[in-house]
């Protein structure tokens, strides 16, 4: 069965995503954003769901029950309103962890 690939976050940062064939699901607080994220995951369709950053941090809790499985990944994405750093710090952090330092913004 393929897999899909999912973005939450404000409509604003996410409408164009849906012309290039990637499930867009607007959402702008956080309760909605939790409950959305459980639901595409739980459903075992996506094999990626992109979040806003600003969602990303808001919904920690939930990202942790899917950390240690395969799919899907939850990856963080700039919004509107700017990049957090949020993407770099993890990709970094996943980087040392792998190789024992940060060999990328080090």
């Amino acid at each position: 069965m393929a897999k899909n690939i999912a973005v939450i976050g404000d409509s604003e940062s996410i409408k164009g995503f849906g012309a290039i064939g990637i499930d867009i699901y607007p959402c702008d607080d956080i309760e909605n954003a939790a409950h959305l994220l459980r639901n595409l995951a739980d459903n075992d369709n996506y094999a990626v769901i992109y979040m806003t950053e600003e969602l990303f941090e808001l919904v920690e809790k939930e990202r942790n029950r899917y950390e240690n499985r395969l799919t899907p990944a939850i990856i963080p994405l700039p919004g509107v309103k700017g990049n957090t750093g949020i993407g770099s710090k993890r990709l970094s952090a996943f980087v040392e962890q792998a190789v024992g330092s940060d060999i990328l913004f080090g």
